[in-house]
This record gives C-alpha cells, sequence and structure tokens, in this order.
C-alpha cells in the first residue's frame, strides 16, 4: 500500500507533501525547526493509530507523535508525523483529585477545568504546552519543588503499542513499561490518553518584578537569599533578558503555592530593591500560573539550551550575571531541590536531581543570528566548566542533544532494554530516542 492509501483507510486527515496544508501542518511549535515528513497524518481515535503504525511497520518508516511540536528536533526526515489534537477529551474527578484528557490537550485547559474545584494538575510555565509530552518527559515547572516530577502523578496511560493493540497501562498491567512512559519519553507507545493525579491548591501567590540591569548583582543577591532554605512550596526562577531594541532587564519570577499572605511574608526580601519597572505580585488561581513568565504561546523560532548547575560561586556569577546577555533573549535560573531531589518510591523513570540549580539560555532562531547564538551558547558552557554536570532534565533537551545525557547508565540501559523488546522493529520515534 502506497502512502497516499492512507488517506482512504483512516477517519481522521492525511496530508501529502504537495498539498496545500501540508508546509502549515508539518511545521512545529519551534519554527526555527523544520521537518522533512512523509505525510501528516491527524488521527481521529485509536484505530486510526494502529492503522499509521501497522503502514509504517510494513513499509520500514517510523512514526513520530508531536501532539504540539515544542520539543521538536527536526530529525524525523521521511518520517509520518501523527498530531493528536482530536483527542481532546478533560475530565476532572474532583471527589477522586484525577484528571483524565486526551493526548492533544494542553495545559491550560487542565488548568480552568481543575481550577474551578480547587485542584492543579502539575503543569510547567506555558500553558499552550502539551500535557503528554511534557509528562512523558518528566515535567517539572513550578510545582516540582513541592510535588516532584509530573510523570510520577501519572496513574495510568491510554496507548497504542507498536504492534498496533490499544491497551490501558498501570502499574498492574505492566510494570516495566508503566515505569518507562512515567519520564522515560515517548520512545515506546503512542499515547492516546493519561490519567494523573491532582494536587489541593485553592490559591497561591506569584508574579514578576524586573529591574534595570544595572541592579543585576542586587537582584542576585536576594535571589540567593530567598532561594537558600526556601520552603518546598517557593520556586524563585531569576531572569536575564535581552529583548532587541530594549533596555537589558532583570527579573525575579516566582511561585508560592499557597496563601498569598504567607506568600509575601516569605517574599518580603523583594520590597527591599525599591524602584520596580514591572511588578506583577499578586494572588492567582491555577489558572493563572501561566501568566507569571509571560511566555509566548504563538509560534516562535528559538534556539535553546539547559544545564544544571552545580552551586553559584563567584565564576558561575561573573558569567551568568555580570557578563552581557546579548546576543541571547534570555539567561534564566531556576531554584531546584525540593521533592526533585528525592528519589520517590514507585517513581517512574525520571530519578531524582541532586543539582540545586538549573540554567536555561534561550535565543532567536533567525538565520542571520543563529551562529552568533550557538557559540555565546559554547562560551557560557565552557566559562562554566566544572560548575554543571552534564546531565540535564529530558525536556531540557535541545536539537543535536541525545536522550543518554538525561539518564545515568543504569536507567538508559533499562530504558533502551524496554524499546528492544516493546517496538523490535523501531517503528516509533520520541524526538529524543533513547536508541542511538
Amino acid at each position: 500500500m502506497g502512502i497516499e492509501n492512507l488517506r482512504t483507510n483512516l477517519r481522521g486527515g492525511v496530508l501529502l507533501p504537495g498539498d496545500a496544508d501540508f508546509e502549515r501542518a508539518s511545521q512545529p511549535w519551534n519554527s526555527a525547526v523544520r521537518q522533512s515528513v512523509a505525510a501528516v497524518v491527524e488521527v481521529a481515535d485509536a484505530q486510526d493509530v494502529a492503522a499509521v503504525l501497522e503502514y509504517a511497520g510494513g513499509s520500514g518508516r517510523v512514526v513520530v507523535t508531536q501532539p504540539t511540536g515544542h520539543g521538536a528536533t527536526g530529525d524525523i526526515d521521511g518520517a509520518i508525523l501523527v498530531r493528536t489534537k482530536r483527542f481532546d477529551r478533560v475530565e476532572i474527578d474532583a471527589e477522586q483529585r484525577v484528571a483524565r484528557v486526551g493526548s492533544g490537550v494542553a495545559w491550560g485547559r487542565v488548568q480552568a477545568a481543575a481550577a474551578a474545584h480547587g485542584l492543579a494538575g502539575l503543569s510547567g510555565s506555558n500553558p499552550v504546552v502539551g500535557v503528554t509530552g511534557y509528562t512523558l518527559g518528566g515535567g517539572f515547572g513550578w510545582f516540582a519543588r513541592k510535588y516532584g516530577w509530573a510523570a510520577n502523578a501519572v496513574r495510568a496511560l491510554e496507548i497504542v503499542d507498536a504492534a498496533g493493540r490499544p491497551q490501558r497501562v498501570t502499574a498492574e498491567s505492566d510494570p516495566e513499561l508503566f515505569w518507562a512512559l512515567r519520564g522515560g519519553g515517548g520512545d515506546f507507545a503512542i499515547v492516546t490518553g493519561l490519567e494523573f493525579e491532582l494536587v489541593t491548591l485553592p490559591e497561591l501567590y506569584g508574579g514578576r518584578v524586573m529591574w534595570s540591569a544595572e541592579r543585576a548583582r542586587e537582584v542576585f543577591d536576594v535571589f540567593t537569599e530567598l532561594t537558600t532554605d526556601a520552603p518546598d512550596e517557593l520556586s524563585v526562577w531569576l531572569q536575564r533578558f535581552q529583548i532587541p531594541g530594549a533596555a537589558p532587564m532583570i527579573a525575579l519570577d516566582f511561585a508560592y503555592l499557597g496563601d498569598p499572605a504567607q506568600g509575601r511574608e516569605l517574599t518580603g526580601a523583594l520590597d527591599s530593591l525599591g524602584d520596580a519597572a514591572v511588578d506583577t505580585r499578586g494572588a492567582l488561581t491555577p489558572a493563572q500560573i501561566g501568566t507569571i513568565t509571560a511566555e509566548p504561546t504563538d509560534p516562535s523560532p528559538s534556539l535553546s539550551r539547559g544545564e544544571l548547575l552545580t552551586d553559584l560561586d563567584d565564576a558561575v556569577i561573573k558569567t551568568l550575571i555580570d557578563a552581557p546577555v546579548a546576543p541571547l533573549l534570555n539567561i534564566q535560573i531556576r531554584n531546584l531541590g525540593g521533592a526533585l531531589a528525592q528519589d520517590a518510591p514507585g517513581r517512574g523513570a525520571r530519578g531524582a536531581v541532586t543539582e540545586p540549580y538549573a540554567l536555561y539560555l534561550l535565543g532567536l532562531g533567525l538565520p542571520q543570528l543563529i551562529d552568533a547564538v550557538g557559540e555565546r551558547f559554547g562560551e557560557i558552557v565552557d566559562a562554566l566548566g566544572s560548575h554543571i554536570t552534564g546531565a540535564k532534565p529530558y525536556t531540557f533537551l535541545a536539537p543535536g542533544e541525545s536522550a543518554a545525557a538525561a539518564f545515568d547508565p543504569e536507567t538508559l540501559a533499562r530504558l533502551r532494554e524496554i524499546k528492544r523488546n516493546r517496538d523490535p522493529h523501531n517503528v516509533i520515534r520520541a524526538n529524543f530516542p533513547v536508541q542511538d
């Protein structure tokens, strides 16, 4: 069967090169990434997924699933790209504190539905990021210091395996696959739905306070004050911005998972700085948590690099606080610790992170800037030297990097064995596959 015959065998839509909407449909959220795929399939149900996998297995092609394409790498030439936006169910069981969502759902919808019941999911900082890709890679954001990886909150997954069989995977039904899917990436099955625990969070306190870049050292001092021995409910991210055409700025973004009055008291050191250019602090609902960092919600071209930091000594300060940001847009430092540093019983493939801070670098992925941004990434990493470990969260991986950086050798070997057993012909491919 030729690939064009998929059109007559699926309930969903199939776009091929040359079709009017093919280029738009094959483009991931990061518009700096180009994907030369053989087809884009918008699957309508699990039967469609099974049919795509059957065709791929017989034709030697691979299948890549990208609900939103936030983690796309471009390394999928000739693949069949599956979009799951029709899997759009969102169900909140308030009594059991559980969400059941389809694999095409973004976090903003889940948080809005859960917030109506005083509940929240363990989302990241951007409401348009897909629940599935984020969770399969581990998932950490404002909730992680208190509750750990989002993957560990998963109770069940609805999948179609490489042989085309729909299944419901739980700790009891298939412990090995359940372990791998919670933090090991999307290499083992096509996920069509997730069931995960919610946390009780009727209110929280957070926002952004921003100053001119001349205040960088003062702001950094407050950042270290707030993050040293911080309660697990408090997360603080330092952000240095260099937006083209604007003056350089520095900000502290934070979220306190609890009573706003307590949050104000815990973050009172922010008031000692004074003269803020921006101050959005206030009580929030979980549905508003995506407003804290005000990240882009429309597709844009970007280049990124993430690392884990061992400390914030003088050499790190000179590199990340004193040196210019340009030609980058953003240098971000997040405090970690808390539940992320604990090896929770019954966890998935994403283990504990003992490093106290994470570093995230961002630049525009425009053709005229790509070389300069990449060179700046290299300069920063070289200058940090032994202050970065080389390990990183799966969701911090960027195009050109290997999944091997996200796992210790024992975990990686176990994931590769599961991949060989569950998908021996390598029909399913994640953005960052565990097999070389």
